[in-house]
This record gives C-alpha cells, sequence and structure tokens, in this order.
C-alpha cells in the first residue's frame, strides 16, 4: 500500500483577472454621453426661464394693476356701477388690445384718457440701488412691448339662466413680446366684481 500523500487542495476553479472590453467601454461612453446632453439641456431651459422672469413679473403685476385700479374706482365711488363695463355695452373701459398707458386723469387703467398720458414706464434704481424718481440717473423703461385687454362680462349662472346684473367677471389679459424668444405670450387674470362693496 501507498503512502498517503499530502497535496494541496486544488479548486477546480481558475481565478482569471478580466478587464473591460472596448465595447463595453464605448457603450458606458455612450449612456454617459446621452446623460451630459440631458442634463445640458435642462440648464438651457433654465437660463431661458430666468431671462423671461422678469418680462413675466411685469405682465403679472400689469394685471394686477388693472385689477386692483376697477375694485378701488367701484370702493371710492368714482364710477357708477353701470360704467364699469367695456364701452360696447356702455362702460368706460376700452375693447380690444390697448398699449399700456399710464392712467390719465380719472386714475383708472383702461379707459379711454390713458393714452394722453402716455406709455407706462418701469422705473428700476440706478447704480447707486436707491430709488432717485428721476431718469436717469434711475433706470426707465417704457412697457411699449406690453399690450393689456380688460375685459367685463355679466356672470351667467350654471345650468343657464338670466345674466346676473349685480355680478360681473373681469378677465385681465396680458400680451408681451419675450426679448429672447420673439415669441407672443400672454399672461391671464381672471376675477369676479360685485356692485355690492
Amino acid at each position: 500500500m501507498k503512502p498517503e500523500s499530502h497535496t494541496a487542495f486544488r479548486s477546480p476553479i481558475r481565478k482569471t483577472l478580466q478587464g473591460f472590453s472596448l465595447i463595453e467601454c464605448m457603450i458606458s461612453m455612450v449612456i454617459l454621453l446621452v446623460g451630459l446632453l440631458s442634463l445640458l439641456g435642462v440648464f438651457g431651459i433654465a437660463m431661458a426661464t430666468t431671462q423671461t422672469s422678469q418680462e413675466n413679473a411685469i405682465a403679472k403685476q400689469l394685471a394686477n394693476e388693472a385689477i386692483e385700479s376697477i375694485l378701488t374706482a367701484r370702493e371710492t365711488a368714482n364710477v357708477t356701477w353701470p360704467q364699469i363695463q367695456n364701452q360696447g355695452a356702455g362702460g368706460l373701459f376700452l375693447d380690444g388690445l390697448q398699449p399700456v398707458d399710464c392712467a390719465g386723469v380719472d386714475g383708472i387703467v383702461g379707459t379711454a384718457d390713458d393714452a394722453a398720458c402716455g406709455p407706462q414706464i418701469l422705473e428700476q434704481p440706478g447704480s447707486s440701488g436707491v430709488f432717485a424718481n428721476v431718469c436717469p440717473p434711475d433706470v426707465c423703461t417704457p412697457l411699449t412691448n406690453y399690450q393689456r385687454q380688460i375685459l367685463i362680462a355679466p356672470v351667467i349662472p350654471p345650468g343657464g339662466g338670466p345674466a346676473s346684473t349685480t355680478l360681473r367677471g373681469i378677465t385681465i389679459t396680458i400680451q408681451y413680446t419675450a426679448a429672447q424668444s420673439k415669441t407672443p405670450r400672454q399672461y391671464v387674470l381672471s376675477t369676479f366684481i360685485s356692485e355690492y362693496r
């Protein structure tokens, strides 16, 4: 009988060192490139949005200004309830899109006397950062690329029936052209006004 030999236990599986193949590297580079291009597209959209954000804020402020002007006129009894309508219905407010002019003698935006006042001006502080209320040193920009429409219509109850005589819907539309895209844009603000204060 042969003496037992003590041999080291050898694994039948050989460990081999493997690297990445050229095809695997190319596929991973394509995936990485698609991800980076997508991220670059998001940055482009964010920059475009940032550049038009001031124009959007101005449009929103102009719409709020028109609503507040109408409500203030009603509250102070500067106008009567029948006058709070468009001119086509016998009221004070101009029909259709109009240039954004400052409020005329009556102090109400969107009426016929606004044209005499001229374009509304956006005034921003100059280099000092403090309003001087004079242009210059303040930076004054006429809002000539904005138009405003004030639409006042009677409210018809849901389900039909006659229009309300004491409630009207107000829709303010501000239309402007974005400086970067040259595309017309709109901001619309809607609310209701009652005859009663």
